[in-house]
């Protein structure tokens, strides 16, 4: 048996109508967001971090739109994303935040990607293939100032300066570090890691410096240095803890109404029998589910919950677990005319916002975005008008 040319992923429908669920993608407002995060970082350039297929809207359509806004210069986690978005956007910059993986620098160097070097192992094996390859390519140097995750400790950096050699054989064309509480503006760290940033990247040749993150990127002058990465935000996300939310939605999920039933005072849903019916209740049943990226934490009563759906402009509960393919709703208060098999239920988008199902769901946007399933079919608004 051979697996050649085997495509071990059912590609979702092209056709709204025999999809589970539908996603839309509005393009237009991705690209608004990002000309709104460049104007507050300006003067500093404006990068838009592009990781796990643009955040679960695909890296195609979202990369494109950016590059037609404006941005040149994009982050990813992973080289073979770097080597898709190549394909994608030939003249771009690309950054690769996991740094350079052992034995891999041919391949950064064919796909013309910078590695965020995060270690003194990193720096020596890039340094070592540039003067295979005769020439001085890019890259990032990643320095921890406090997140403790990737990046160089400030001994590291130290010794980094002290092998001026090493240093010589590339480009250093960023010196970066991580914010862990941008998103807590009056936060003491922040101030913290700034002063760090700046003590470190001084010992380092001079090169554009970028610590600012979506929610760095609204911490002032101070935060935002040359260049800054936003991500969360330009896909809708909040990037702030308990604050309103200034960017534009992007993101709106439907899916749709499979079966409408009544049950009487005393029967349960779900499994587990998690929920009984306190009154004769109508319920609808919605074709998505944990496979799909609605989270099974969304289940009765969730986080702060129940989680809601939006049908004809009226709301309606999550009732039982959510399923693999399905979740219940309580659609006794929805207009009758709307609660019918076929109609279909926002799940995410201008009624029921990325953060309000990250708050019920007990996690963050980030992860409701990047665990938006391939079984939709994805509609994308154009970029312009």
């Amino acid at each position: 048996m051979t697996t050649d040319n085997c495509n071990w992923m059912t590609p979702p429908p092209a056709s709204p109508e025999l999809a589970g669920g539908v996603l839309s993608i509005d393009l237009a407002a991705l690209a608004d967001n990002w000309r709104f995060m460049a104007k507050k970082a300006a003067p500093a350039q404006c990068a838009a971090t592009v990781k796990a297929d643009a955040y679960g809207l695909g890296l195609e359509p979202a990369a494109r739109a950016l590059w037609s806004a404006g941005c040149r210069t994009f982050f990813v986690a992973l080289p073979h994303e770097g080597a898709a978005l190549r394909a994608i956007l030939p003249e771009a910059v690309v950054y690769v935040l996991d740094g350079l993986l052992p034995g891999q620098a041919a391949f950064y160097g064919e796909h013309a990607l910078r590695p965020a070097l995060a270690s003194l192992e990193e720096i020596a094996e890039w340094a070592e293939y540039c003067k295979t390859a005769e020439a001085r390519l890019p890259a990032a140097v990643h320095a921890d100032t406090g997140i403790s995750r990737l990046g160089l400790s400030a001994a590291d950096v130290r010794r980094l300066a002290a092998r001026a050699g090493l240093l010589t054989s590339f480009r250093l064309t960023l010196v970066m570090s991580h914010l862990a509480c941008g998103d807590e503006p009056g936060h003491e760290m922040n101030a913290r890691q700034r002063a760090r940033f700046d003590e470190l990247r001084a010992l380092l040749p001079d090169a554009p410096a970028s610590l600012a993150n979506s929610p760095g990127t609204f911490l002032g002058e101070g935060f935002t240095h040359g260049l800054v990465r936003p991500g969360i935000a330009l896909y809708g996300g909040n990037p702030f803890s308990g604050r309103p939310n200034p960017m534009k939605p992007v993101v709106s999920l439907y899916a749709p109404i499979l079966q409408v039933r009544n049950v009487e005072p005393g029967e349960t849903v779900g499994y587990s029998a998690t929920w009984t019916a306190a009154r004769p209740t109508k319920l609808a049943i919605l074709g998505l589910g944990y496979a799909d990226g609605y989270l099974r934490s969304l289940s009765w009563p969730a986080h702060d919950g129940p989680a809601q759906v939006c049908i004809g402009g009226q709301y309606a509960p999550v009732v039982g677990r959510v399923s693999m393919d399905s979740i219940t709703v309580d659609v006794t208060d929805v207009d009758a005319d709307f609660a019918v098999r076929g109609m279909r239920a926002e799940v995410m988008g201008a009624h029921v916002t990325v953060d309000e199902l990250a708050k019920w769901a007990g996690t963050i946007p980030y992860e409701i975005l990047t665990s938006l399933g391939m079984r939709y079919t994805r509609l994308y608004s154009p970029a312009e008008s």
